[in-house]
């Protein structure tokens, strides 16, 4: 076995109705407080209210989509201005990663350009961020305890990363109550994206011990919850499944690194308006038959012994064959309704330069096989 390393925020609270404790916990860190939220700050306003958070706010951001570099340079000059101690991330994925790009580049001289990975400088943050605080209200992304933020950066529609240790959170608190107002279509985009962020590290040739563990854990919770909570958005054990098996699924990408779903899903996400978790959703039984099949032909009984795996938790049964795995997510992609890429706006005429973006994404180092030119485009082809 080799050695590995693991990385996470300072403390976890996890738990529903946790989120009374917002205020408290954010004082520990700091009275002065940027909020940063989605596109919709009201929604959130009842649980700062209640839990005492309210009163540390002295500036406030709203991502109206998954954001931008601009954006994020709008935060940290408020930040500034406003003297804040701590920044505080409470909405979906794009907050909570807008909120740790704000944290860092805070305290960090110089643009986002300069540290941002692939079309940027790839500088290493010098400084520790701000204290940060992120509060999910979506069960997807797992961005409460990764060591990147996602931006978007117009100019080159693309999508790349902040990373660096110094984005994890002092303190991630997951409260699965949040998500329960949250509806079906997101649930769906959402649940899908946490299932490929535990696929992709299982499968993933950066893996360890421990992320095994929680990505075995997480499958499981997501396979029998996922249809649950699409089908009645107020089942709170399936929500509660769902809140972990996002948890996990951010632990084990931070740790374990991903795939080519997510290769394609940056670039895509930057030449198309569309959610994360839909691309993800619907790239991932085209990235996982492509994987298998690449397994098979090279008689690699590690990687064939993985998707067996898969296979038993998602079918939950124990003569499942790595095939039926493949077609158990073929299905639930189709039972969630996830809209094709298509739908989206992507034109055979568009594949060549995603291709190509896709091909040097820091994602692709974590996918089990290298896979060729033909290969990605069709997948790409597939998934439209």
């Amino acid at each position: 076995m080799n050695g590995f390393e693991f990385a996470t925020a300072t403390e976890i609270v996890f738990g529903r109705g946790r989120s009374a404790e917002l205020g408290a916990r954010v004082r520990a860190f700091g009275a002065r407080a940027l909020l940063v939220t989605g596109a919709h700050p009201e929604r959130v306003r009842p649980v700062l209210e209640r839990s005492g958070a309210a009163e540390l706010v002295v500036a406030q951001v709203a991502i109206p989509r998954e954001p931008t570099t601009a954006e994020v340079e709008r935060g940290v000059l408020l930040a500034r201005e406003a003297g804040a101690e701590v920044v505080v991330g409470l909405g979906g994925g794009s907050a909570l990663d807008a909120a740790k790009a704000i944290a860092a580049l805070t305290t960090n001289p110089g643009e986002p350009l300069d540290y941002l990975e692939v079309i940027g400088r790839g500088k290493p943050l010098a400084l520790p961020s701000l204290s940060c605080v992120l509060v999910p209200t979506t069960a997807g992304t797992g961005a409460e305890v990764t060591k990147n933020a996602v931006l978007a950066v117009e100019s080159e529609r693309v999508k790349v990363s902040l990373r660096s240790l110094f984005l994890l959170p002092r303190l991630a608190l997951v409260d699965s109550e949040l998500s329960h107002g949250v509806p079906p279509d997101v649930t769906a985009a959402t649940g899908l994206d946490a299932l490929t962020q535990l696929i992709e590290p299982y499968l993933s040739r950066a893996r360890g011990p421990l992320t095994d563990a929680l990505s075995v854990e997480g499958m499981r919770r997501s396979a029998r919850s996922l249809r649950r909570a699409f089908e009645d958005g107020s089942d709170a054990e399936a929500r509660d499944d769902l809140a972990l098996a996002s948890l996990f699924g951010g632990l084990c990408l931070a740790n374990a690194k991903l795939g080519a779903v997510h290769g394609f899903a940056g670039p895509l996400g930057g030449a198309l308006h569309a959610p994360h978790g839909a691309l993800c959703a619907r790239l991932l039984p085209e990235v996982m038959d492509k994987n298998l099949a690449r397994a098979r032909r090279a008689g690699d009984a590690d990687v064939l012994g993985r998707f067996g795996v898969v296979a038993r938790i998602l079918c939950g049964r124990t003569d499942a064959e790595p095939e039926a795995g493949l077609l158990w997510v073929r299905e639930l992609v189709e039972a969630l309704s996830i809209p094709r890429l298509s739908h989206y706006g992507l034109t055979p005429e568009r594949t060549g330069d995603i291709v190509e973006r896709a091909r040097v994404s820091s994602s692709m180092k974590g996918n089990p096989f290298e896979l060729d030119e033909d290969e990605l485009y069709d997948i790409l082809e597939r998934a439209s």
